[in-house]
């Protein structure tokens, strides 16, 4: 499944193809950012299980642009309970660089578009409030903010606050 759009960007599902290429980007922001929490880089079967995980609702696709990747975009499970099934956890990672292109902009409206086909009510977002750049990306599209949680991480030896989104979508 892909989808080409007019400016060359490409979305296809990701396959064990792209796995290196992603857990590149990922690992990007777990070891210079805090845009993951996570704090040790994560492996190829890591990556595998959490982009690759075998629930048709739950998808992952990269962005390529002219055959290159650019970066990948997810839906996972908000919470593992049944009452929040129409409920999506939206992610976005771009290759480091090509942030200020609008390609966050077309993977939001790209996820947004397959989440209500696959019969989503809502997405959440949560990014660190340092994340200046996501934060604007969410609010721009609709996003409003749901939550703040004050110190419930610690990376590179501080104390960081998440912000958690929401957009009604179907």
């Amino acid at each position: 499944m892909g989808e080409l759009l007019a400016s060359g960007l490409h979305f296809a599902e990701i396959t064990e193809e792209h796995l290196a290429g992603v857990l590149d980007i990922y690992n990007y922001y777990v070891l210079n950012t805090t845009v993951s929490f996570h704090t040790e880089p994560q492996t190829l079967t890591q990556m595998r299980q959490s982009v690759l995980n075998g629930d048709p609702r739950f998808k992952s696709y990269v962005l390529l642009q002219d055959g290159d990747l650019q970066g990948y975009v997810l839906i996972t499970r908000h919470k593992n309970k049944e009452a929040y099934d129409t409920s999506g956890e939206v992610s976005i990672y771009l290759k480091p660089g090509s942030g200020g292109q609008g390609l966050g902009g077309q993977s939001l409206r790209f996820i947004e578009e397959r989440a209500n086909e696959l019969g989503f009510h809502v997405l959440v977002a949560t990014v660190c409030a340092d994340n200046e750049p996501s934060r604007r990306l969410f609010t721009k599209h609709g996003y409003e903010q749901s939550a703040l949680f004050k110190e419930i991480g610690r990376k590179f030896g501080r104390w960081l606050d998440i912000v958690s989104y929401q957009k009604i979508i179907g």
